[in-house]
């Protein structure tokens, strides 16, 4: 069992090192996030494809996703055919995730935790398409992140506002109402269509490094 445990924390460290080399090369990014299941007519598709190949055309920033199918390609397919860099941190499933074939480079993860973090890890921005559990833990986890200010203010940007505000409506219904969480939450995120005003935001978001933690201080 010890040496079980320590293999795995070796495979763990192992996944955060590679992951954050590899992030270190795309110092102004954009990570997308929302369904696999959409195909290329679908609407939702089509806007991240139309989005993503502006922030890489227009902004310059590289464009970060799951690899996988739907939402994923559709954000790489925007930027890798606009000439900019789309990049893909990928994961290992039972039911092998397809990686779409609109990538520069990516990188091959085991857990999802470890992906996480390293999806989450420095973004500019974070743009979020409707999508199943999948993006909805990747929604929950990041804006919990900056409620509790383990990670610094970054844009969350929730494009598809027949989706979104189904959800904001719930949010305020119940969360709010039963004081769950504060009003001014619900400011940590935008809900917009207009690819103006995201690609406005995203100018004047700040560039990260990542490495800002407040967390305890250790004494020896």
């Amino acid at each position: 069992m010890h040496n079980a445990a320590h293999e795995r924390v070796a495979l763990i460290t192992k996944e955060f090192m590679d992951g954050f080399e590899f992030i270190r090369h795309y110092p102004k990014s954009v990570t997308f996030f929302g369904g696999a299941r959409f195909t290329e007519d679908n609407p939702y598709y089509i806007k991240a494809r139309s989005l993503s190949e502006r922030i890489a055309k227009d902004l310059g920033y590289s464009v970060f996703t799951g690899g996988g199918p739907g939402i994923m390609e559709a954000a790489n397919r925007g930027a890798f055919e606009s000439g900019g860099q789309s990049l893909g941190l990928t994961i290992e499933l039972p039911e092998e995730q397809a990686t779409n074939p609109y990538l520069n480079r990516h990188l091959g993860f085991y857990y999802f935790f470890s992906r996480k973090v390293c999806m989450s890890f420095s973004a500019e921005a974070y743009i979020f398409l409707p999508g199943g559990f999948g993006t909805m833990d990747e929604f929950f986890e990041i804006i919990t992140l900056i409620q509790t200010h383990k990670i610094e203010r970054v844009p969350m940007i929730l494009v598809g506002s027949d989706f979104w505000n189904k959800i904001d409506e719930l949010f305020r219904a119940e969360f709010v109402s039963r004081k769950m969480v504060d009003a001014d939450d619900l400011n940590l995120y935008t809900i917009c269509d207009s690819e103006d005003e995201i690609i406005e935001i995203i100018k004047n978001s700040p560039v990260r490094n990542g490495l800002k933690f407040e967390g305890p201080i250790v004494k020896n």
